[in-house]
C-alpha cells in the first residue's frame, strides 16, 4: 500500500518548484513596469500575471493531463514538431540563453556595483570572466546529481533567499518612497496589454515546460507514488504561482512608489538596486545582491539540469554528467559576451515560442471540444508560429513596413501585439474544418493523468 504525502515532503518539493521559477531573470521586471505604469500599475500588473504566472499554472497542468513532458505536449503537432519545438525550447533556456542571462544579471547586480573605479574603467571584461567561471562552475557541480536537488534548493537555498526578499519588501511597504506617479508611454492607453506582454519575458511558461520533467523526477527520487503525482504536481503549482504573484505584486509597487523620486529606470537590476540603496542604504543592497545570487544560481542550476536531461535522452551517447558540463562550458562562453549582447537576442525569440506555447495549453485544455483531432493542433499551432515568427522580425525591424501597416490595418489586436489569438483561432477552426469535411485529420488524442 502506498503511502500518502507527507506535509514535509510537499513543503520541500514545493519550495523546490518555486525557486527554480523565481530567479534573478525575472524579478527585474515588474520594478520599471511599476515605475513606468505608476497609478496604472495594477491594470498592467493584472496582464502581466497572466502571461507571467498565471500561465505558469495553466501549463504545469497542461503537462499533468498531457503526459508529464513537453516532448509529448508538442508531439500533437507531430513528431517532427515535437523535436523542433522541443530542442529550440531547451537551448534557449538553457545554454544559449537562459544561464548566461542568468549569470550576467547576477553579475550586475552583485558584482558591479562594488567594483571600484579603476576596475570599472579598465578590467570589467576580466571581471566578468572571472565571476562567470565561478559561478557557472557553481552551477554545474550542484546540477551533477539531481537527487540531492531537494535537500540543496527546497530546504536550503529557497527558505534563505525567501527571508531576504521579505525582509526588502516590507521595508519598502512600511516606508514607501513616494506617491504613484502618472503613467507613461504604452501604460496610459494600452496599460493591460502592455503589461501581458512584458509578461512574456520572465519566461515561466516556457520554463514550466521545461522543469516539469525535472520535478517529475525530483518526486520520484523524493520515493513519492506514482497515483499521487498528478495531485501533488498541482497542488506544487498553485504554491508556486501563489507565491510568485505576491512577490511580483510586491516588487511592482516598490517601483511604482520609486518613480517619483527616481524615475523610470533603464532596467530592473538598476531599479532594484537603486530602490534599495534609497530604502536600506548600502546593508540594503549587499542583502540584495545575496537574494540575487541565490535565486540566480537555483535558477542557473534547474535550467542547465533539465537541459543536460533532455539532450541525454535524446542523445545517450553521451551521459547526464558529460551534457551538463559541455553545456555549462558553452553557457560561459556566451555569458562573457556581456549582458546587453545577450539580452538583444532574447525579444525576436520570446515573441516566436510563447504564441506556441500559449497556443498548446490552451489545446490541450479545450481538447475535448474538438475531439483531440490532430489538424486542429496543427492548424492553430502553425497560424501561432506565423504570427510570433512576424512579430519577432518586427521587433527586430526586419519586417517590412508595407507589410506591418497592412497587419496593423486588418489584423484585430496586432497593434497590442496580441495579433497572433486571431491567426491561431482562425489555423483551428480551418483544420477542424478540413477534419469535418474530408473525415481525416490525424490521430486523435485524448487527455490522460500521469502517474
Amino acid at each position: 500500500m502506498s503511502q500518502p504525502i507527507s506535509f514535509r515532503q510537499f513543503l520541500a518539493l514545493s519550495f523546490f518548484l518555486f525557486s527554480m521559477f523565481l530567479g534573478a531573470g525575472n524579478i527585474i521586471f515588474a520594478p520599471p513596469l511599476g515605475q513606468a505604469a505608476g497609478t496604472n500599475t495594477w491594470v498592467a500588473m493584472s496582464g502581466f500575471l497572466i502571461t507571467g504566472v498565471g500561465l505558469v499554472l495553466l501549463a504545469i497542468m497542461a503537462l499533468s493531463i498531457s503526459g508529464g513532458s513537453v516532448e509529448k505536449l508538442s508531439g500533437r503537432v507531430s513528431p517532427g514538431f515535437a523535436v523542433f519545438f522541443s530542442i529550440l525550447l531547451f537551448m534557449t533556456l538553457g545554454p544559449i540563453y537562459v544561464v548566461p542571462r542568468t549569470a550576467a544579471v547576477v553579475y550586475e547586480i552583485t558584482v558591479t556595483p562594488f567594483l571600484s573605479e579603476n576596475i570599472v574603467a579598465n578590467y570589467m571584461q576580466w571581471a566578468l570572466l572571472v565571476f562567470s567561471v565561478l559561478f557557472i562552475w557553481a552551477t554545474i557541480y550542484l546540477s551533477l546529481e539531481p537527487k540531492k536537488f531537494v535537500k540543496r534548493i527546497g530546504n536550503i537555498l529557497t527558505p534563505i533567499f525567501l527571508i531576504l526578499l521579505l525582509v526588502i519588501v516590507l521595508v519598502a511597504y512600511f516606508d514607501p518612497i513616494g506617491d504613484f506617479r502618472e503613467p507613461s508611454g504604452p501604460y496610459i492607453d494600452f496599460a493591460f496589454s502592455k503589461g501581458f506582454t512584458q509578461g512574456y519575458y520572465t519566461m515561466d511558461v516556457l520554463a514550466a515546460f521545461v522543469f516539469g520533467k525535472i520535478f517529475l523526477d525530483a518526486a520520484h527520487y523524493a520515493g513519492i507514488d506514482a497515483k499521487h503525482m498528478t495531485g501533488l504536481f498541482v497542488r506544487s503549482g498553485i504554491f508556486a504561482v501563489v507565491a510568485l504573484a505576491l512577490i511580483q505584486l510586491s516588487l511592482a509597487g516598490m517601483g511604482a512608489s520609486s518613480a517619483s523620486v527616481l524615475g523610470v529606470s533603464s532596467n530592473g537590476g538598476e531599479a532594484l538596486t537603486r530602490i534599495v540603496d534609497l530604502l536600506m542604504g548600502r546593508l540594503g543592497v549587499v542583502m540584495l545582491a545575496t537574494v540575487i545570487f541565490l535565486t540566480g544560481l537555483t535558477t542557473a542550476i534547474a535550467c542547465l539540469a533539465s537541459v543536460a536531461e533532455y539532450f541525454s535522452r535524446i542523445f545517450p551517447s553521451l551521459t547526464y554528467r558529460a551534457w551538463v558540463i559541455l553545456l555549462g562550458l558553452l553557457s560561459l562562453v556566451i555569458t562573457n559576451f556581456g549582458l546587453t549582447t545577450i539580452l538583444t537576442f532574447a525579444s525576436p525569440v520570446l515573441l516566436f515560442l510563447y504564441p506556441i506555447a500559449i497556443t498548446l495549453i490552451v489545446l490541450v485544455f479545450t481538447n475535448k471540444w474538438f475531439g483531440g483531432r490532430q489538424a486542429v493542433y496543427i492548424g492553430a499551432v502553425t497560424g501561432a508560429a506565423i504570427m510570433g515568427l512576424i512579430d519577432g522580425l518586427n521587433d527586430i525591424k526586419l519586417l517590412p513596413a508595407h507589410v506591418a501597416e497592412t497587419l496593423r490595418q486588418n489584423l484585430p489586436l496586432y497593434d497590442n501585439g496580441l495579433g497572433w489569438i486571431v491567426v491561431a483561432l482562425a489555423g483551428a477552426l480551418l483544420g477542424l474544418l478540413f477534419s469535418v469535411l474530408f473525415k481525416s485529420g490525424g490521430q486523435r488524442y485524448v487527455n490522460q493523468h500521469i502517474g
